[in-house]
């Protein structure tokens, strides 16, 4: 029996979890002296890239002093909370990554009272003491407080603690005393987390990530529980409604370095990818083929907001997307739900619109942008915050716990931004050069809330958030002030048009650009909506004037990301999405028709 140890990396979005497992992997030399990689090894799609954040868990194993250590490298953002309740049940240990000088963060808290739960043992990484002005005692001192507050077991909270920078690659026992490697680290993780328990008896293992591969299909991956598991053998599958099914397992690997390797047979406390197992759900059970008993299945955190996805029906639908039928979004959508366990999709009345349940406004746009990248087009109504009833029949809504770092001076614009929102001020205290704030305000007063934080601030806050609990109703939330500026007509926007309505509003559309009737083109500068025709040529005559033709200076569009026009859009409104453009638009095109709907909610 080899000696296993199963590690998931936790922190805060940002702390730089990715880095420190691309280090370790330098350090145990999986790759070969003249073979080219670049950084962040793990975050291997487009998406995440891009945006520099982790949004799907993965596995790597690494081995040192005989060794196999087990890595999971999971996302930082409580959006993507589903990802961090499943995985965490293949762990023994966790490492907590902690930034020097922020300390522990709302995300941090999330993840790790789920692990203090599932009764982990941590090892805390003071991460990033390069920094200036970093304070790595009071930070562990803090690190301390916070797993007091979980209700940490004494061994828990008897952690060891090691200090280093993941860029610069390096990690010591004192902060003071930097090394030239992270082999401290690898010698924590052998010494302070436990070996996998080797468990006796029938075969256990709880599906907890799927992989798919268009060989062979859907791939099973978990941890072996209990007794072992061969190629070639006979299982039961335990499903969530108590019924078993008979199966034959085609192949099994365990991770290796960066892939997976082929083996006849799996000890128990590894962590394996089951093939030819068909019809599974995350959750169920790999158990015996005579005697089937299943784990208790993973809990999920509920989801907290909701949007509308329905097929484009707009003057340009399918000009740049190649899937746009309503039986292509609903298969994606359902095909997303395997997967990702924190989002669920309702079929509605109509064939064609789908309610789509997560975990907030990125956990949604991250699905969005994978469906545009994939060659979809949709369209998506305003996100909605699911409420719930009380006991007593009344009105409960969800409550986030929103902290941010802004310079000092800024400080009163971002409390303003936020009590407008129902926000709550708990805490003002200056870290560092900085001002510390946090509240509590409900998931409504988020949407939206982070553009105009970083406006009023130069870009200059640092926001985070996390669901708390569902409160009672806070009363009404001031939506977006401003009026739409929306198109008369369809066809190119005339520049001399755009320069004489530049006085009525900022515009989101580039002279020329194709607009259609009914469309979004623009933020009217007053409350209500106003048409603008965008066509109107200038009249030519047949006389010469000297100067009166000034050239026109239009100011640029407004350009938007897709999360800002989810938090942009209102109630009457959808934003259609296509591989190449995202357009604004009143759900009814024609005036005459919205002015009929008006009286009437949608």
């Amino acid at each position: 029996m080899q000696s296993i140890r199963n590690i998931a990396i936790i922190a805060h979005v940002d702390h730089g979890k990715t880095t420190l497992v691309d280090k370790i992997i330098h350090a145990s030399k999986i790759f070969r002296e003249n073979q080219e990689f670049g950084d962040l090894i793990l975050d291997n799609n487009d998406l995440e890239r891009e945006r520099g954040i982790t949004i799907v868990s993965k596995n790597v194993s690494v081995r040192y002093n005989g060794v196999k250590i087990n890595i999971i490298d999971t996302p930082g953002h409580a959006d993507f909370g589903g990802e961090v309740e499943r995985v965490l049940r293949m762990a023994d240990g966790v490492i907590l990554l902690v930034d020097a000088f922020e300390g522990p963060m709302p995300q941090t808290r999330f993840v790790l009272s789920k692990a203090i739960a599932l009764g982990l043992k941590p090892i805390v990484v003071v991460n990033k003491v390069d920094k200036e002005n970093c304070r790595p005692d009071e930070v562990h001192e803090s690190v301390f407080d916070l797993m007091f507050n979980l209700d940490a077991t004494e061994d828990q909270l008897d952690f060891p603690c090691v200090y280093g920078s993941s860029k610069q690659g390096w990690m010591s026992d004192d902060w003071k005393k930097p090394t030239d490697n992270i082999i401290p680290l690898l010698d924590a993780i052998i010494e302070h987390i436990p070996a996998s328990k080797v468990q006796e008896g029938t075969p256990q293992m709880q599906i907890t990530s799927l992989d798919y591969s268009s060989f062979v299909g859907r791939i099973a991956i978990g941890r072996l529980e209990r007794g072992t598991l061969t190629e070639g053998m006979q299982i039961s599958l335990c499903k969530a409604d108590g019924t078993t099914k008979k199966m034959r397992i085609k192949e099994l690997q365990v991770f290796e370095g960066l892939g997976k390797v082929k083996v006849d047979k799996v000890e128990c406390g590894e962590i394996c990818a089951v093939t030819g197992i068909e019809d599974f759900e995350i959750g169920d059970t790999i158990a015996d083929a005579e005697n089937p008993e299943a784990l208790e299945r993973i809990a999920i955190d509920e989801p907290t907001m909701n949007m509308l996805f329905t097929i484009n029906n707009s003057p340009f639908f399918g000009k740049e997307g190649k899937l746009v039928t309503s039986r292509h979004i609903r298969e994606r959508l359902f095909k997303e739900t395997e997967k990702n366990l924190a989002l669920k999709v309702v079929t509605t009345e109509s064939e064609d619109k789908f309610l789509v349940f997560g975990r907030g406004i990125l956990h949604l746009s991250v699905l969005i942008e994978t469906m545009r990248r994939e060659g979809y087009e949709l369209q998506v109504g305003q996100p909605q915050v699911i409420f719930k009833e009380g006991p007593n029949g009344e009105r409960l809504e969800p409550i986030e716990s929103l902290v941010v770092d802004v310079p000092a001076e800024v400080a009163g614009k971002v409390i303003e931004l936020a009590t407008q929102g129902k926000g709550e001020l708990l805490i003002m205290e200056p870290k560092g050069d900085l001002q510390h704030l946090e509240f509590n305000i409900p998931s409504r007063g988020l949407i939206g809330l982070r553009s105009k934080v970083l406006t009023a601030t130069f870009g200059e806050a640092i926001m985070a958030h996390r669901f708390i609990a569902y409160e009672e109703f806070k009363g009404a939330i001031p939506g977006r002030i401003n009026g739409s500026l929306i198109s008369m007509n369809t066809g190119p926007a005339i520049p001399y048009a755009i320069d004489k309505l530049q006085d009525r509003g900022v515009f989101f559309i580039d002279p020329g650009e194709e607009v259609y009737t009914g469309m979004v083109v623009g933020e009217h500068n007053r409350q209500n909506d106003i048409e603008v025709n965008l066509q109107a040529a200038k009249q030519l005559t047949n006389m010469r004037a000297s100067g009166t033709d000034s050239n026109t200076k239009i100011a640029p569009k407004l350009n938007f990301s897709l999360e800002e026009c989810m938090e942009f859009i209102q109630k009457d409104e959808y934003l259609e999405i296509t591989p190449k453009s995202l357009r604004m638009r009143k759900i009814w095109l024609d005036p005459n028709e919205r002015k009929r709907n008006e009286k009437k909610p949608s």
